[in-house]
């Protein structure tokens, strides 16, 4: 299963190139520019499962530092300070990882 099965390669190299530049992600504005903030409850948890590489129901710190490399190979890696406002934005229940409930609620405010 790839990203580019529920998401178009245009609007993923869209979303990649708005934010090329270090600390210029934002993940309210990547899901709607990439078109996920569009989709079914059924594909958003499918983008969450591929973005869960470990499996283990929640995306880390280190899963989100990787996050844009999921969409595009040779995409840049998000700096600290990125993957430290997405684990802060994502998750609602302070417990350090953004869980299925909480991906599907950031992806759908955006």
């Amino acid at each position: 299963m790839a990203i580019t099965d529920f998401l178009a390669a245009s609007d993923i190299t869209s979303a990649i190139n708005a934010c090329k530049a270090k600390d210029s992600f934002s993940p309210k504005m990547f899901f709607k520019t990439v078109g996920l903030s569009k989709k079914s409850p059924t594909e958003i948890e499918r983008v969450f499962k591929i973005l869960d590489q470990d499996k283990s129901g929640f995306i880390e710190q280190d899963e989100l530092q990787l996050f844009l490399q999921n969409f595009a190979k040779g995409a840049r890696t998000l700096t600290a300070a990125e993957t430290r406002a997405f684990l802060l934005e994502g998750d609602s229940d302070g417990d350090g990882k953004i869980g299925w409930e909480e991906f599907s609620a950031l992806v759908k405010s955006s």
